[in-house]
């Protein structure tokens, strides 16, 4: 039987490595998503300069997927596939408890969604409620169903992200409100995040109720595909806070929603690094993306301190092509890491390094 997705060829392949590296947790492969020159992008790029835009078309949306994905059918990397429901992140939150929604297109060919806070503050919480009929709903459930139309058989649709635990009080109240509640109003913190915990439940129930999965797994932008029914969580509230903070307040509402699928994955920013053998050790885990940004060496110039830190985590951090060419003649990549590689001349130097790539054993 041939792999499910024709702008994948040998997909199966693909899979094969990508399941030694979240089940396996092989701390031998090396696996690498090569960025290349993309003109679907830049004709977007030119159409949409990142800023400010309208609520745009889910047709036009998925016709730029379509061609960008199928542009990047000829590589023989370690991705799979997907279009990201970029759209439906923050905004779509927001608008479902009545929120001022607005977008943002960027330069990497996603138009994002954000909204200011809904509540001047959290005693206001029971004015709040979050129905199935409303105007963002449907548009959340019209984009996955014209997505799921429009890509069946060539790319997958990337999971939605999850907006939980403090994620989501920085949605009703901004952030600085959620910190000073957390000790002031800690019961009122509680309550918003077990509404949000229902809310994200119920999101991601229709998600998989309406994406198919691909070889039973999960399609994903920046992971590309992790078996089982997968959700990307975030602790972006904790990167300016203690450890503690998360032990307390960051630990359990992560753990819940894992535990209602079959798992997630998360990122940590260059100023959370402190929270990596705290957020490793949290149940469900299955892969951590490592970014930069912040006053820190990039990751990958500390990955070999990162990854005794981590374990047999597996890790996805960034790395310019001349780095990580350099890094893979000397045979001097770290294993157990799945490389992002950008600024890649063209496919055909992609296809050789990926020739190196899958023969490579750390």
């Amino acid at each position: 039987m041939s792999f499910p997705l024709s702008y994948r060829p040998h997909g199966d392949e693909v899979l094969e490595r990508l399941r030694q590296f979240y089940e396996e947790r092989s701390q031998e492969v090396v696996l690498a998503r090569m960025d290349v020159p993309n003109q679907a992008l830049a004709a977007f790029l030119k159409q949409h300069p990142p800023g400010r835009c309208d609520y745009p078309d889910p047709r036009e949306r998925l016709g730029y997927w379509d061609a960008f994905l199928l542009e990047r059918s000829p590589l023989r990397d370690d991705s799979i596939p997907c279009a990201a429901l970029s759209e439906m992140d923050q905004g779509l939150f927001g608008g479902l408890l009545g929120g001022d929604v607005w977008f943002l297109s960027d330069e990497r060919g996603f138009i994002s969604s954000m909204v200011a806070p809904l509540l001047n503050d959290l005693t206001e919480l029971d004015t709040l409620s979050f129905r199935t009929d409303s105007q963002w709903y449907q548009r959340y459930v019209n984009q996955l169903r014209v997505f799921v139309k429009g890509a069946k058989g060539k790319f997958g649709i990337a999971h939605l992200v999850v907006i939980n635990g403090l994620n989501f009080v920085f949605e009703l109240v901004g952030a600085t409100k959620t910190y000073l509640n957390l000790d002031e109003h800690p019961d009122l913190i509680r309550r918003a995040i077990d509404l949000g915990f229902e809310i994200n439940a119920s999101l991601q129930d229709t998600y998989f109720e309406e994406v198919p999965l691909v070889e039973g797994g999960t399609c994903s932008f920046s992971y590309q595909w992790i078996p089982g029914r997968i959700i990307p969580e975030s602790v972006d509230p904790f990167h300016m806070t203690s450890v503690d903070y998360f032990e307390k307040w960051g630990r359990a509402p992560m753990e819940k929603i894992y535990a209602r699928f079959d798992g997630g994955v998360t990122h940590i920013h260059g100023n959370g690094r402190h929270l990596v053998e705290a957020v490793c050790s949290v149940k469900g885990l299955k892969g951590l993306l490592l970014l930069d940004d912040g006053d820190v060496p990039p990751a990958f110039e500390v990955l070999g301190e990162l990854k005794k830190r981590t374990g047999n985590m597996p890790l996805i951090c960034t790395v310019a092509f001349g780095d990580f060419h350099r890094a893979l003649m000397g045979y001097d990549l770290i294993g157990g890491v799945m490389y992002k590689v950008t600024d890649v001349p063209d496919v055909d130097t992609a296809n050789r390094c990926m020739d190196m790539v899958r023969e490579y054993r750390a």
